[in-house]
């Protein structure tokens, strides 16, 4: 057979592929099914210990043996997605239903790992047998084969309740993530059955039923009246606190006690949680902690901050609501698999699809559980009317040569062959036209059926079996009735597995603390040619002045509650708050100021710095490597972002240089008083031309514009350094290992080519 190549777009393959890979992540592995409300390894977990008997009555098994079997006959998705299923199952403080019984170390609410699958056991839990896997023998649900065609797995459990609900759930596919919270088992099962009773029930009475979520950790749901919008989108931020009392301590101190936690902050932001807190003694923002203690058991939380005599509760809680995890958002995004794509559904739509399945799986139950009986009563007739006829049975029994010839008499009434005592039993024989159920079940009964209390209990069960098929045809034909038992179910889940409610619902006001802001002074900003910051004590600068200009690239006066602003040679401006920076002894080192900024000192260079609140009096000089030029308003870098554009720039283009201009006056380098009179500068290229011109050529342009050129370069030259001339004297420079004076260079016109220079003698 010959080799065929098809051609085909790169792109389009890539696409599809993309959308198959997409979609099977989607379906198949991280949304849950709204029916049952799982997601597939959960749902092939549970089926596999039903299927290897690990039921709650029986003993646990090892939790390596049920991953193992899972992944080689279901999911073939790695061992570590099944056992993290599996581990998630087992906890009470994630599950509002905890599906599976786990034994041994399957982590804690602190964020504790599970101990490895070799060490721990798990089996069912009893709900999870009831009312998750318990009608699977009676054809309610299809099955599909697994991955390699060799095993059978139920496309969806047959759930007796909106597990979606009940358990929530989290999951993040391609493009989309689900996140929905877990709700009280009782206040959903009342919802269903207002549902049931009225199909054209609104959100907001559905409402006076599922109160809001139920979370596992207790907490309170602050924003009440938000609830309602949430239900009907399916979209928005649940906002929860901690639960916080107060207890004496010692020596007439306060305890401030936390025994719920919001759900988000279970897990490794406990420990962050108290970091933080720690953060607030350790910033001052607080004075009032004196000691903190974690004292949760697997009895609860319990976490206990010791408390000055003196303290305002009210208003360090509200620090806490703010300033830590203590009040946390759930993001709600109420998404799942409804009739094989993924849906944002409210909590109408998620009932609505719970309550179809349930009649779904309700009239596929008993249209088996029908056809079992009305098999059953066949048989049972058949055994009564033999019962009634037992000696002519017999009869035709011992006169038969084989097995073929009695089952042929008794069905299709042949006696040729058959040996009768006489020809009124042929007569009979053949006319007892027995089905061939009732055949068979004839030909294996046993003796001990035609004891009389055997035909009594035989006669009783047929009665029941016909008062069965009369319920499931009532059943089949009434949906009102269909309803009553599935209300009926739902019912004994509640009775056997409902409990109160955790979580408190209620409309809170905002946490409101007023930072106590610090009192403001002038100190002064250091930062050496390492980037490294910091700021001093005006008084310790006086002392070490002559230190501090002379190893501090940048030394100024800033109030603390002030800014600085950075200007780099990438043409940004970054801002840092000078309340972020260490204040401390001339000596200490400082911290980096890319720790504090946005700036990053691997990809862009420092080109001048000042104080944010110089920035109106000023106006500011820009001159880029490419020789363009501009004078900018200081007003048009006072914004409250933390990173904005300082200036435009040709691609390839860097800044060299920025100077602030204040009536005349230009901060000069070249000057030892910080502000000198400059009315020239001097722009000095990389081939060694110089072009000193009056800084008035200069125009005023804003901040994103490119600006005006300030000197021809040729082909492959630079600028490579800006001097601006004072006016109160010679202005020397060190230039090729001769000193040359720019006050004796000719003066020319801004985009000029200026003059070649090979050195000079001032």
């Amino acid at each position: 057979m010959e080799d065929r190549i098809l051609k085909t777009e790169y792109s389009e393959v890539m696409r599809q592929s993309y959308i198959d890979y997409a979609m099977s992540v989607i379906v198949a592995r991280a949304l849950p099914d709204v029916r049952d409300g799982l997601k597939p390894v959960q749902r092939r977990t549970l089926y596999d210990m039903y299927e290897l008997g690990i039921r709650y009555d029986r003993p646990y098994r090892k939790s390596a043996r049920i991953v193992g079997d899972t992944m080689g006959k279901y999911h073939p998705h790695g061992d570590s997605s099944i056992y993290d299923a599996l581990v998630v199952m087992t906890q009470d403080f994630k599950k509002g239903l905890p599906l599976v019984d786990g034994h041994g170390n399957f982590g804690n609410i602190e964020g504790d790992g599970a101990a490895a699958m070799r060490y721990t056991e798990a089996r069912l839990q009893r709900v999870t047998q009831e009312a998750f896997l318990g009608d699977l023998d009676k054809d309610v649900v299809d099955f599909i084969p697994n991955f390699d065609e060799t095993e059978k797995e139920p496309s969806v459990l047959p759930v007796k309740i909106p597990n979606l609900l009940v358990n929530g759930s989290e999951g993040i596919a391609v493009g989309m993530a689900t996140s929905i919270p877990p709700h009280n088992l009782g206040e959903v099962a009342d919802a269903v059955k207002a549902y049931m009773a009225n199909e054209d029930i609104t959100t907001k009475e559905l409402m006076k039923y599922v109160k809001g979520p139920d979370f596992p950790t207790g907490g309170i749901v602050i924003n009440k009246d938000e609830l309602l919008s949430i239900y009907e989108t399916g979209i928005g931020k649940i906002k929860v606190r901690g639960k916080v009392a107060t207890e004496k301590g010692k020596g007439g101190r306060i305890n401030l006690v936390i025994t719920e936690i919001p759900y988000p902050m279970i897990g490794a932001n406990i420990a962050k949680f108290l970091q933080d807190t720690a953060a607030l003694s350790e910033s001052k923002k607080t004075q009032d902690i004196l000691d903190i203690s974690n004292q949760s058991s697997k009895d609860g939380i319990r976490i206990v901050l010791e408390l000055r005599k003196e303290t305002d509760v009210e208003s360090l809680t509200n620090l806490l609501y703010k300033k830590t995890r203590l009040e946390d958002t759930f993001g709600v995004n109420m998404l799942a698999i409804a009739g094989g794509r993924p849906e944002t559904m409210g909590l109408k739509q998620i009932l609505k699809a719970s309550v179809d399945f349930q009649y779904e799986v309700a009239t596929r139950k008993y249209t088996s559980l029908l056809a079992r009986e009305t098999e059953r009563k066949e048989i049972q007739e058949g055994l009564i009317k033999a019962c009634n006829v037992i000696d002519l049975v017999i009869e035709i029994l011992r006169g038969s040569q084989d097995r073929a010839m009695a089952r042929a008499c008794l069905v299709e009434g042949k006696t040729e062959g058959i040996k009768f005592k006489s020809r009124e039993s042929r007569i009979m024989a053949a006319q007892l036209l027995f089905s061939e159920k009732q055949a068979s079940a004839i030909l294996e009964m046993r003796l001990y059926k035609l004891i009389g209390l055997e035909l009594e209990a035989l006669i009783r069960e047929h009665e029941e079996t016909l008062a069965n098929i009369y319920r499931y045809e009532d059943i089949l034909s009434c949906r009102e009735t269909m309803a009553q038992v599935i209300l009926q179910e739902l019912d004994a889940v509640k009775k056997a597995y409902g409990r109160k409610r955790r979580t408190r619902i209620e409309n809170a006001q905002e946490a409101v603390f007023r930072e106590k802001e610090p009192e403001e002074t002038e100190v002064v900003f250091l930062m050496d040619r390492f980037g490294y910051a910091k700021t001093i004590d005006c008084a310790a600068y006086e002392r070490n002045k002559e230190a501090a200009d002379t190893e501090y690239r940048y030394a100024f006066p800033c109030k603390n509650t002030g800014k600085i602003c950075i200007f780099t040679d990438a043409g940004q401006l970054h801002t840092i708050k000078v309340a972020d920076l260490p204040f401390g002894k001339f000596r200490d080192k400082g911290i980096p100021v890319d720790n504090v900024s946005r700036f990053s000192s691997e990809k862009e260079k420092v080109v001048f710095l000042t104080n944010q609140s110089q920035l109106n009096l000023n106006r500011f000089v820009f001159v880029t490597e490419k020789s363009m030029m501009k004078v900018v308003g200081g007003g048009e870098f006072d914004v409250s972002k933390r990173s904005v554009a300082a200036t435009k720039l040709e691609e390839g283009d860097q800044v060299l240089s920025v100077k602030a201009v204040h009536e005349g006056f230009l901060f000069s380098a070249v000057s030892e008083d910080p502000y000198s009179m400059v009315k020239e500068l001097v722009l000095r290229s990389k081939s060694g031309y110089f072009l000193r011109f009056s800084l008035e050529e200069i125009p005023e342009k804003k901040k994103n514009s490119i600006g005006v050129r300030g000197m021809k370069l040729g082909e492959q030259d630079r600028l490579e350094a800006v001097y601006y001339l004072s006016a109160n004297g010679e202005n020397q420079i060190e230039y090729q290992d001769r000193l040359l004076s720019l006050n004796r260079i000719k003066k020319g016109k801004r985009d000029g080519k200026g003059v070649k220079m090979t050195g000079g003698i001032s």
